[in-house]
């Protein structure tokens, strides 16, 4: 019976491991990721009352339209964005995650990190693979039945969203997640 268990888990690894990979061995030239941002950024501003307003409060902008999250006990994430300053793109980025625990399925979600202070910026753009927790908090906000963001409460210095096509997710933790510069 344990032998079947290390088997099955085994074989879902191996194929969580092809769909990370091919989504890896698949990289966007960065005038596509730069659509995808486009695109991320306009669902934003219309699912989220107030997030234009907050956006332009920003002093930079981690988009990562498209992070592809896979598990059966061992799980990971991937995906590939930019780093938007004062609307232009100045740098590539990939998001890399791994976990482990009670974990099944696969989800494809939208990733918003939002810069407010000059110093959490510089130091992330100085960083060489930049860490979730470890190099800096990031405040994943949560959004009310209103589906609005209340600006006046939010005063940390890196904030995030999490959503899909419906909307914001909930359970989601950026902590351990690594962002690292990518040539594109």
């Amino acid at each position: 019976m344990k032998r079947n268990i290390l088997f099955v888990a085994g074989i879902l690894f191996l194929g969580f491991s092809l769909v990370i990979g091919s989504s890896m061995a698949l990289a966007k030239t960065g005038q596509e990721i730069d659509v995808s941002v486009d695109v991320a950024l306009e669902q934003f501003k219309k699912d989220i009352k107030g997030g234009e307003e907050f956006l332009k409060s920003a002093k930079g902008i981690l988009v990562f339209p498209d992070v592809v999250k896979a598990g059966f006990v061992v799980g990971g994430a991937y995906g590939e964005g930019a780093l938007r300053i004062d609307g232009k793109t100045v740098d590539y980025y990939n998001t890399a995650a791994a976990s482990w625990g009670w974990l099944v399925g696969a989800q494809s979600v939208r990733i918003i990190i939002v810069f407010m202070q000059d110093g959490a910026l510089e130091k992330f753009r100085a960083s060489q693979g930049w860490e979730a927790g470890v190099d800096g908090n990031v405040t994943l906000v949560n959004i009310g039945a209103s589906g609005a963001i209340d600006t006046t409460n939010i005063k940390d210095p890196i904030v995030a969203f999490a959503f899909g096509n419906k909307g914001l997710m909930a359970d989601l933790s950026l902590t351990g997640t690594k962002y690292t510069k990518i040539v594109r």
